[in-house]
């Protein structure tokens, strides 16, 4: 009988803190699903859902692609690096690693963003609109000066 207590109580401070976690996650800005939007373009490209990893760290995973109109529709990630070559783009985590900058909540540095149809990593940087509701997004090499930037919207 106390095993049966212990192992009822254990469950339900475990679910309490699975709700805080979730909680948590739905009250975070970045986490979500994001339209990405070519900056050369101005077409969406892609949906990207959000996630914040246990350690701490936001990834994005795209769940959702689209053709330009007049092109052709590009499925898999041929030109990507590593583990990630051949994957198809459903499912690819294509940013990863950034962290809230702790002065500016709205920030988020020390990414990584993989360009799919190139296949380059570049470092990433991120900062959201004061409503939330916007994210401009930069990839750069070496110094952020020389990059690109798109702008996703959440849904």
């Amino acid at each position: 009988m106390k095993n049966l207590y212990r192992s009822l109580c254990a469950g339900i401070i475990l679910a309490t803190l699975s709700s805080f976690s979730f909680a948590d996650n739905e009250n975070d800005p970045l986490v979500g699903k994001w339209k990405t939007i070519d900056d050369r373009t101005g077409y969406s490209r892609a949906d990207v859902e959000v996630s914040k990893k246990p350690d701490g760290t936001y990834e994005g995973v795209i769940v959702a692609t689209r053709n330009i109109p007049g092109s052709e529709k590009i499925i898999t990630c041929t030109k990507c690096p590593g583990n990630l070559k051949d994957k198809a783009f459903i499912g690819l985590p294509f940013i990863w690693g950034f962290k809230q900058n702790a002065e500016n909540p709205h920030e988020f540095v020390d990414g990584r963003v993989l360009d799919p149809i190139s296949g380059k990593v570049y470092k990433g940087k991120a900062r959201l609109s004061s409503s939330g509701r916007h994210l401009n997004l930069r990839g750069y090499v070496g110094v952020s000066v020389i990059g690109r930037s798109v702008t996703w919207i959440k849904y």
